[in-house]
């Protein structure tokens, strides 16, 4: 059997992991969808953690894009400071606040979110999956970059949009709004990068990484 199988094979081999985790919240610690998109533009490259525990003093000052609108860069970087990069990332929740204007006016559909400063594919994909926006592309988060290739999906890539694209390629569209954030919920409680629970797993019986360790 190839190591790379048809969509058709694959989707109903991950579809344990898609029945476990569909409709799990998303990490960040949001309440609706301008908090979401804050907490995922100072989520790049920092901890889901993290964001939650600056979140509630952040969205105690400013709670709405109305508010975020008027912010300076003074009064809102002791909020952010301890977030990685927060002079970029303050710099465009001031932008797309001052854009937007008011809450309503956020977008959910990819080109235009990805047309906002600070909002990549990934973002993009979580804030739609999150809103139960139809799927335009799949999650390609740190987890998904190291599992999907050790699953066996894809072959391995470094970077999040070239792995994308290939399980874009893979798998059909009717599993992409919900088997990104299932690969990354998997890679975060039992494919962990050392010492994966693979007895836990619910698709250990069609996981390729077991071969690898023989």
């Amino acid at each position: 059997m190839s190591l790379f199988e048809n969509e058709s094979v694959w989707a109903e081999k991950l579809n344990p992991i898609i029945s476990k985790y569909k409709d799990k919240k998303h990490p960040l610690d949001y309440e609706n969808l301008y908090q979401l998109m804050v907490m995922v533009i100072l989520s790049a490259q920092d901890s889901d953690a993290n964001i939650n525990k600056i979140a509630p003093a952040l969205f105690k000052e400013y709670p709405n894009l109305e508010v975020l609108s008027t912010a300076t860069f003074d009064k809102l970087f002791p909020l952010v400071s301890k977030v990685r990069n927060f002079n970029t990332k303050a710099s465009w929740l001031i932008e797309i606040a001052q854009t937007l204007k008011t809450d309503s006016n956020i977008p959910t559909s990819l080109p235009e979110l990805i047309a906002l400063k600070g909002i990549g594919r990934k973002s993009a994909n979580v804030i739609m999956r999150e809103m139960k926006a139809p799927a335009e592309g799949i999650i390609a988060d740190l987890h998904v970059i190291r599992v999907a290739p050790r699953i066996g999906v894809i072959k391995e890539a470094k970077d999040g949009n070239t792995v994308e694209k290939r399980l874009m390629e893979t798998l059909p569209k009717e599993i992409w709004g919900e088997i990104g954030m299932a690969i990354s919920f998997l890679g975060r409680e039992t494919c962990r990068p050392t010492n994966p629970k693979c007895p836990e797993c619910p698709i250990q019986n069609d996981c390729h990484y077991p071969l690898k360790t023989i």
